[in-house]
This record gives structure tokens, sequence and C-alpha cells, in this order.
């Protein structure tokens, strides 16, 4: 299984806190040393809708005033392989699944059957 995200992010540090109370073996991408590229982001986005991989609610997204931009989805796409911070966090590929974001009552489901 692969989490990628930061470390200093609240969420991803919830969830690697998660695997560790459940002994569930992981390996952490941090977006600042091994960034994504488009490749990877459409991969994901075979799984998961772009409303929930691009995180407009973030620090990084008010940052760069994209709001502003009224972006379509191709141009969303396009930033997030350019800026990885405004990916939603963490994003987990375990097994045939992509997850993104940390909610606990879903890892229950997803991680301790």
């Amino acid at each position: 299984m692969k989490v990628y995200g930061i470390k200093t992010c609240g969420s991803v540090r919830k969830a690697l806190k998660f695997f560790k109370d459940h002994d569930i073996a992981y390996e952490l991408v941090d977006f600042k040393k091994e960034p994504v590229g488009l490749d990877h982001i459409n991969k994901w986005l075979k799984h998961v809708p772009l409303e929930l991989l691009f995180n407009n609610k973030g620090t990084k997204y008010r940052t760069l005033k994209l709001k502003e931009l009224h972006l379509d989805d191709a141009q969303k796409i396009q930033w997030l392989a350019d800026e990885n911070l405004l990916i939603k966090r963490p994003v987990i590929e375990f097994e045939d699944q992509v997850i993104v974001a940390f909610d606990e009552e879903k890892y229950r489901d997803i991680f301790l059957r």
C-alpha cells in the first residue's frame, strides 16, 4: 500500500497514525520529495472523481488564487500535476482502490476487514 501526501499535513498524520495503531504496513510517498505527474493523476482519476482529488479548500489553492481563473476540468488536472499540493491528502493506493482523504470509519471498513 502506498500513501501519498506530505508529512506536515494533519490528515496524512491521522492516516499514518491509524495505520501504525493497527499494524498496517505502508509506504509514504512525500509529494515534496517525489512529485507525481500527469500520468499518475490520470490513473487516480479512473478511480475517483476530480472533485474529490482537487483540493479547492486548501492554502495552496487560495495562495495561487485559482478560484479567480475559473478552471475547467482539463486545467484542474494540469494544475494537479504541476502543483501536487493541490491534491487532497492523503491519496492511498490499496489493492485495486484509490482512497482520498482521511475518514476513520471508511478506513475501518476498508483496512480492518
